[in-house]
């Protein structure tokens, strides 16, 4: 039997985020961290709500991941994130030691591939899922916020 609850499901969930970060004006990239189907963290960038460069999306994701598991490490776990981490998230996912990575959209210029960061040894990565729509997304904030200056 099928299960609903698949990759494009949780990235929709994502998304769902990412849309929250946008509408605050933030950077719309959103995360959910998923254990046996169930999201135990969502996540958005809240870096100029707070005022705090290290206020990404999976940062928030990770922090409560942990403190819905009790613990710091997130074996068993899947983020689901919009776009491909920063070499910042990248090194906490390594620490977390999360299971799955699963991106949309890929950062040409900031992702934590270009700068030659590794994810833990035993972290499985899939990327490219909804990446139009997460791409959509980042390409309409950014269109608008030149059009605003």
């Amino acid at each position: 039997m099928l299960s609903p609850f698949d990759d494009e499901y949780f990235m929709r969930k994502a998304l769902e985020e990412a849309e929250i970060a946008y509408d605050k004006g933030e950077i719309p990239v959103g995360v959910v961290v998923v254990i046996n189907d169930r999201i135990i963290a969502r996540g958005h960038n809240l870096t100029e709500t707070l005022n705090d460069v290290t206020a990404h999306a999976e940062m928030q994701a990770i922090t409560a991941a942990a403190n819905f598991l009790g613990g710091k490490y997130l074996i068993n776990c899947t983020m689901y994130v919009t776009l491909e981490p920063c070499q910042m998230c990248a090194g906490a996912l390594y620490w977390s030691q999360i299971s799955k990575l699963v991106f949309g959209a890929e950062d040409q210029q900031r992702g934590y591939r270009k700068n030659g960061v590794k994810l833990h040894p035993k972290t499985q990565v899939k990327q490219g899922v909804l990446e139009k729509e997460a791409s959509a997304l980042l390409k309409r904030f950014f269109i608008e916020r030149r059009n605003l200056n």
